[in-house]
């Protein structure tokens, strides 16, 4: 039986990924991300895409660059776009990369002394089914260091949501593996979840193979539930949590946290009467 379109465009975007994937960079790249407070680092990008409750074709596509570390508001970038590529879980980035590259292409060519120097994506990075997300994919296509963040937990390659033993701290249990927590003993996980006590604890998220795809992080002394941080491009796990982080007001880290704000705002101007959609 010949393949559905469908099933043709997964296979498409399947080889498109494993083709980017080659180029995928894991580490330091630049001087400032192995300095002391990142000294060098003077703009952080954020992207982001905010939708209408119950349009999911048209969507304000966001990006903003803050000053490090005031994370100050340098540029705005506001533009309604139509989405044509479908919906298929774990392929986001071929919906939303093609808007969040134009925002970044069209600062470099009009203001290109504010192009950021890393580039927060509210999405995952490695942490990702074939280990090539969203932030991957825009870090890739771009060329800058990126750094993927999402506010809930993927379930991927053998971590998932335990409903059993729910934390009280932060609403689901992840199952991991305690032998690969640095400064806690191996047990219950329980203990894990427990020892993100202040902003800046984290742990890893560990797959069935035993590679390290991201991070829980407890981003602020603020908010109890973590974000999961993973590398998109051209950085660390270690320097893209700590660089979280430091960018993090709030539970979310400013960057992304401005871009939504601003993508809503935007929205809601334009269409008063509309319900904004969230992509919790």
């Amino acid at each position: 039986m010949p393949d559905t379109p469908a099933e043709d465009l997964v296979k498409q975007w399947e080889s498109v990924q494993a083709r980017l994937r080659q180029q995928l960079v894991e580490e330091d790249t630049e001087d400032w991300q192995t300095r002391p407070g990142f000294l060098g680092l003077q703009r952080v990008g954020g992207v982001d895409l905010s939708f209408i409750k119950g349009d999911d074709v048209n969507a304000c596509a966001q990006l903003v660059v803050l000053s490090y570390p005031g994370l100050e508001m340098l540029y705005e970038d506001s533009q309604m776009v139509t989405l044509t590529a479908p919906y298929i879980a774990g392929f986001l980035a071929f919906r939303e990369t093609p808007f969040l590259l134009e925002a970044l292409q069209r600062l470099q060519r009009d203001q290109p002394a504010l192009l950021p120097q890393v580039v927060f994506v509210d999405g995952n990075g490695l942490f990702h089914y074939r280990e090539f997300g969203l932030a991957c994919h825009l870090g890739v296509l771009s060329g800058l260091p990126c750094v993927g963040v999402a506010k809930n937990l993927l379930q991927v390659q053998g971590v998932y949501k335990n409903e059993e033993h729910q934390s009280q701290k932060f609403g689901t249990q992840l199952r991991l593996d305690m032998q690969h927590t640095q400064g806690l003993p191996s047990g219950n996980s329980l203990q894990q979840i427990a020892a993100l006590q202040k902003g800046g604890d984290s742990f890893p998220l560990t797959a069935a193979s035993g590679k390290v795809l991201g991070k829980a992080l407890r981003s602020s002394d603020r908010s109890s539930k973590p974000v999961y941080v993973s590398v998109g491009h051209k950085i660390s796990l270690d320097t893209a949590v700590r660089l979280t982080h430091s960018c993090c007001r709030y539970r979310v880290p400013e960057p992304i946290r401005q871009a939504d704000c601003r993508s809503r705002e935007y929205l809601r101007v334009r269409f008063p009467a509309a319900d904004i959609g969230s992509k919790e």
